[in-house]
């Protein structure tokens, strides 16, 4: 887990520590870092003491964001880096309209897939 630009840091309204995403969803903080390490969750890098940290966007009431873990398969199988990823999914897109996390957490999880495999093309 690289350390976060500060050009896309500042795209991503607010942030979660690992710890925290445990507590509020009930599991070990094991669990959470288990699902950074194997893609399930997005995590960074920042702050004064570098610790990791996931968007708050990405964080639903009992687990990710709907269709978030395969919005982040197909963008990582497209090539794209972490960053990259972040980039994009905070990145306002007209199309949409708004970001593409947020029109996953608005249930238009098709929409942003469709995007998102368009890129690979």
């Amino acid at each position: 887990m690289s350390e976060i630009d500060p050009k896309i840091d500042a795209l991503i309204p607010a942030w979660m520590y690992l710890p925290d995403i445990s507590e509020q969803w009930g599991v070990l903080v094991t669990e959470v870092r288990t699902m950074v390490k194997t893609g399930t969750l997005l995590a960074v890098r920042r702050g004064e003491n570098k610790s990791l940290q996931v968007p708050a966007d990405f964080i639903d009431t009992d687990g990710p964001v709907k269709h978030l873990v395969g919005t982040l398969t197909v963008l990582r199988d497209c090539g794209f880096s972490d960053q990259e990823i972040l980039e994009w999914m905070f990145t306002e897109d007209p199309s949409l309209p708004g970001t593409p996390i947020q029109a996953l957490r608005e249930n238009r999880a098709t929409e942003v897939k469709r995007r998102a495999q368009a890129m690979a093309l």
